[in-house]
């Protein structure tokens, strides 16, 4: 199938989003903040991305603009559960810097499992 990275650092979080996508036959590369998350995807590009947009170091806005830069074409699904403000305003920004899909933690694991597929298609 395909290759997934998931950058979240949330191990819970990361270790459900991992366990989902090796279920459905990826193969998952994690990091669990956005410095690794590009440097991975540097090292050994994915097929798809799925990054949480609030983390320590370098949050998820930063990053999408970073894999944008390396690949135009990455595909990038973000997830959040807010901070200072609503996740639902992370995650329109998200959309405007180029996630093709935004969802709010929790994360229902149908739809995301949809999403992917429609990406991946």
């Amino acid at each position: 199938m395909a290759r997934i990275l998931i950058i979240e650092d949330d191990d819970l979080v990361r270790s459900m989003l991992k366990a989902t996508m090796e279920k459905e036959g990826h193969e998952v590369l994690e990091a669990d903040d956005g410095i690794k998350g590009t440097r991975l995807y540097r090292e050994k590009p994915a097929d798809l991305v799925i990054t949480d947009i609030v983390m320590p170091d370098k949050e998820g806005i930063e990053t999408i603009l970073e894999l944008k830069r390396l690949s135009l074409g990455v595909k990038i699904i973000a997830i959040s559960g807010g901070g200072r403000i609503s996740p639902e305003t992370y995650l329109e920004l998200a959309g405007k810097f180029g996630a093709a899909y935004t969802f709010v933690k929790p994360v229902d694991r149908k739809e995301l499992v949809a999403a992917v597929r429609d990406l991946l298609n």
